[in-house]
């Protein structure tokens, strides 16, 4: 009959008879932790350390350890391991800054080929030109060394993440201009009087090119209550084109003045701009609010605009600010609503399919309105 143990009694709560009761049923944990919360709860139930060394295949020592700790130190102690450095570090400092500092240039600025740093040639690397450099710790460094070192500060030589430098020097000046008129026809839109009568009528105007027509080779599937709760639909698919979108939006209304074609070229954006002057009033002023595509400031857009005198007016948005054009929200709106996962058995059917759905939104407009920026900045 084995001896009864003189350690004192492992008194849990439930919380933690839950907690090591997960971890002891973990699949997910690490090795040694499932093996402490088992040791544990069977310390708990009341078996000696002879049945939980034939139970759980581990030895005295192991049990002694994780018991100890518990007792002294609390449940949570007893299933991890204590901090300890057997050694001192080998790599330094100083051969740490001088990888961090090798990885935060180019490969090709040391003579080869690859434009980023990968780990493995990083260590390479290392290993050739460390000594040399005075940080003979480095000599043996793998590529795991490596990417221990980057993964503290953190470096990533990597990965390359893009971004949009500013080169429009009139960049403030332009956004200032966009804010000002779009403070302008919030005040006119307080104000009593029709939009019909508006000296002047602001229109969002930009295009949404690139709008993919794809077919189903599959058909879909629809939703059957207790076996399929979503849409089944076949991952293969049969491009047939793409069309733009050229469309206008009415500041003042919600209106949309929408126009369907295969590409986006002057004359297709003359075409809109015929559609939007059938619009209107022939008493009123156009402004419109746009970027500097091509086709806004073509020879062939400016002959049509000379046969206009005082029609139109425009207000550029700045280089890489189309943020800055309310109609990309309509176009927002359209992507997450009837253009949502749309399927098609033609280009003709996708004119039509987006055609009725701008008719959709005039059925019940919405003013769309530039709401977060500072009026101050537009003074």
């Amino acid at each position: 009959m084995p001896r009864k143990s003189k350690r004192a009694k492992l008194i849990l709560t439930d919380a933690q008879q839950q907690l090591l009761t997960s971890i002891a049923q973990s699949r997910t944990a690490a090795v040694r932790e499932v093996e402490r919360a088992r040791i544990l709860l069977k310390y708990f139930e009341g078996c000696s350390i002879s049945d939980i060394q034939t139970a759980l295949e581990v030895t005295r020592p192991t049990i002694y350890k994780c018991l100890d700790k518990a007792l002294t130190m609390g449940v949570e102690a007893g299933l991890k391991d204590k901090y300890h450095r057997p050694k001192l570090p080998v790599i330094t400092d100083e051969a740490k800054a001088w990888v961090i500092n090798l990885a935060c240039t180019k490969p090709k600025e040391h003579g080869y080929a690859a434009e980023v740093w990968s780990h493995k040639l990083l260590a390479k690397h290392t290993r050739q030109q460390a000594p040399a450099a005075g940080h003979q710790s480095l000599a043996n460094a793998a590529k795991a060394t490596i990417q221990r070192i980057l993964k503290a500060h953190p470096i990533q030589p990597h990965k390359v993440r893009y971004y949009t430098e500013n080169r429009d020097l009139a960049f403030t000046q332009k956004m200032n201009d966009v804010l000002i008129v779009y403070k302008e026809v919030n005040c006119q839109n307080q104000q009593p009087t029709s939009p019909e009568g508006l000296p002047i009528i602001t229109v969002s105007l930009d295009e949404k090119p690139g709008i993919q027509a794809l077919k189903n080779v599959g058909a879909d599937l629809p939703p059957v209550p207790g076996k399929r709760s979503y849409i089944g639909r076949d991952d293969h698919y049969e491009r047939l084109g793409t069309l733009s979108l050229l469309a206008g939006l009415d500041l003042h209304t919600g209106h949309v003045i929408a126009q369907v074609h295969e590409r986006h070229r002057s004359r297709e954006f003359i075409s809109l701009l015929e559609a939007i002057d059938d619009y209107y009033p022939k008493d009123c002023i156009i402004r419109l609010i746009l970027d500097n595509h091509s086709a806004h400031i073509s020879k062939e857009t400016m002959s049509y605009l000379a046969t206009k005198p005082n029609r139109f007016t425009y207000v550029h948005t700045p280089t890489h600010g189309s943020w800055l054009n309310l109609v990309e929200t309509l176009f927002s709106k359209m992507a997450r609503t009837f253009l949502k996962h749309i399927r098609v058995n033609s280009k003709e059917e996708l004119r039509e399919r987006i055609l009725k759905g701008i008719a959709e939104i005039n059925e019940a407009p919405v003013v769309h309105r530039w709401k977060t920026f500072d009026f101050a900045m537009a003074k």
